[in-house]
């Protein structure tokens, strides 16, 4: 009753608002000054692109294998975000992606605008370049329109000239080309959908770039411009090419590297202005399983046309990353947001954090928002199934900060034998407390599986009786990814389970933090009604 009551009270609130603003109690950038603190998104938004329409501006990452994909955030001054839209609700070929595909899928998106129209481009290691496009961000994006099909093309971005010739540059994978460390630039159709002219090897980075990739495009004072990393993801550094020629020859600098600093990488991102024309690179740095988060650096140009990106502290003529500065300057006043964690289940759609680890099936949950809370089914496994790493049906979240705690309350109804539920941290390893039901009774188990990745099966390290009815469960994180499991029967008082498990990355994302429900049995009418989950620092 009382959380109905909240509820209402929310939502009258909201009537008297534009639009409700969420703010994480676990990370916020904003200090409230005029000033931030990197990361901006200590989150994974890995591989970021970003742009300004107006006041706006809008970025997108790589979802990867995770749906819904393409998640669309919205800023007013690179700082405060939130989650607005996904791209789409489901991966193509849609049957391939009804199994996890874990690091398949979308790699290193780039999002433009072009004469009223928002273009979203990424690559598909294993079936080629995708594109969609949209009047509105925050609305219906059209269906992944495969703009050309092959293996190895990654890292896309378009660049629409001043003669209204097109053109898109991208990486290459050696896992499926055999080629990489080199880019390539095509001529595009005006439309976008398709390349018409022959691939022009660009830039080779092996002698001195290796590992050259997540190309973004850009025209600045008659120069073409590509932005890229080098060196690897975690070791990397920025670079970027210039040329009178779109097709070359380009020269190239670096222009932003670790240095002294503690920011490993930095790799790639996309480079936008602000309104009162300063310049702004926003870029992840890997944080292992804290996923690819993402800082703002400030960037400027001298008088030959070439950039730094962060701050030159040392004098060497190379930026590097700052731990925090002055914000963007901003005609819009902007509330202090970031993208939603905690969820009450209260409205008709899912909260667009969640993301699923393959296209839903179906039934595999429902929502109830008149009483507030989201059902998952005890769905069958499939057969083979070796862990949660090849189950399709994990809803999960991105980490949000370096330490939290996050309280899930739960009722669990089985329907059968080998019905199970729980809170899970997933990665290549991974953590469950869930509730299981057996041949004589339910219990709470606290499992965990090493190398979950190579098909380990779960080591159980605790299991307790229980006799049904709601039930808390927690875990916290803090520093090292080192992660807490406890529960409680009254949300009050809560038994913390032994030992702490080491979060660990998933497959080129980092680890996430959800729910599951599944079913060992023949029955499939199990299920689990979530009441809330609430994110505190």
């Amino acid at each position: 009753m009382k959380k109905r009551v909240c509820f209402l009270l929310a939502a009258l609130a909201c009537c008297l608002c534009v639009r409700a603003q969420f703010v994480s109690r676990a990370w916020c950038p904003d200090a409230g000054d005029g000033t931030y603190r990197n990361p901006v998104l200590m989150a994974d938004y890995s591989d970021p692109d970003v742009i300004r329409v107006g006041d706006d501006y809008w970025m997108t990452s790589s979802s990867f294998n995770c749906v819904p994909g393409l998640q669309i955030l919205h800023s007013t001054d690179l700082v405060n975000w939130e989650i607005v839209n996904a791209v789409f609700d489901r991966l193509v070929p849609e049957e391939e992606f009804s199994a996890p595909g874990h690091g398949n899928g979308v790699w290193a998106p780039s999002i433009r605008y072009h004469e009223g129209t928002y273009y979203v481009y990424w690559g598909d290691p294993d079936h080629g370049i995708y594109m969609c496009k949209s009047s509105d961000p925050r609305g219906e994006w059209s269906a992944p329109h495969l703009v050309k099909a092959g293996k190895g093309m990654i890292d896309t971005c378009p660049l629409w000239d001043d003669d209204g010739r097109a053109y898109l540059v991208h990486a290459w994978a050696g896992s499926r080309a055999g080629l990489k460390s080199v880019l390539s630039v095509a001529e595009m159709s005006p439309d976008g959908e398709r390349l018409i002219g022959e691939e022009v090897l660009v830039f080779d980075g092996h002698a001195e770039h290796p590992t050259v990739e997540g190309p973004k495009f850009y025209k600045r004072n008659g120069y073409y411009y590509i932005f890229a990393p080098a060196g690897g993801v975690k070791p990397g550094w920025q670079i970027v090419l210039r040329s009178k020629n779109v097709y070359g020859p380009y020269e190239c600098r670096t222009v932003m590297h670790r240095g002294d600093t503690g920011i490993n990488g930095p790799h790639q991102g996309g480079w936008v202005d602000d309104v009162e024309g300063n310049h702004w690179f926003l870029h992840f740095q890997d944080r292992y399983a804290y996923g690819r988060v993402v800082h703002l650096q400030p960037m400027t140009w001298d008088e030959e046309d070439w950039c730094i990106i962060g701050v030159d502290t040392n004098g060497d003529g190379i930026g590097e990353p700052v731990a925090g500065y002055r914000k963007p300057a901003s005609r819009v006043a902007s509330a202090v947001r970031t993208p939603a964690d905690s969820d009450d289940f209260d409205t008709p759609r899912l909260g667009l954090q969640w993301q699923w680890h393959a296209n839903p099936g179906i039934a595999w949950y429902m929502l109830n928002p008149s009483q507030g809370f989201l059902r998952l089914y005890c769905k069958k496994q499939a057969p083979g199934l070796r862990n949660l790493w090849d189950m399709p049906n994990l809803l999960l979240q991105k980490l949000v900060a370096e330490e939290y705690t996050a309280t899930a309350k739960l009722r669990f109804t089985p329907g059968g034998a080998g019905d199970r539920t729980g809170l899970v941290v997933m990665g290549m390893d991974y953590a469950t407390l869930e509730l299981r039901q057996g041949a004589d009774g339910m219990t709470l188990c606290y499992n965990v599986c090493k190398n979950a990745i190579d098909g380990a099966a779960e080591e159980r390290l605790a299991e307790i009786p229980f006799d049904g009815g709601d039930i808390w469960l927690r875990v916290t994180i803090g520093k090292g990814a080192l992660c807490d499991f406890s529960y409680s029967t009254d949300g009050k008082r809560f038994k913390k389970l032994p030992g702490s498990f080491k979060a660990r990355e998933g497959r080129w994302i980092g680890a996430k933090l959800g729910f599951y429900a599944s079913s060992e049995g023949t029955a499939t009418d199990g299920r689990t009604d979530i009441d809330y989950l609430h994110v505190e620092r």
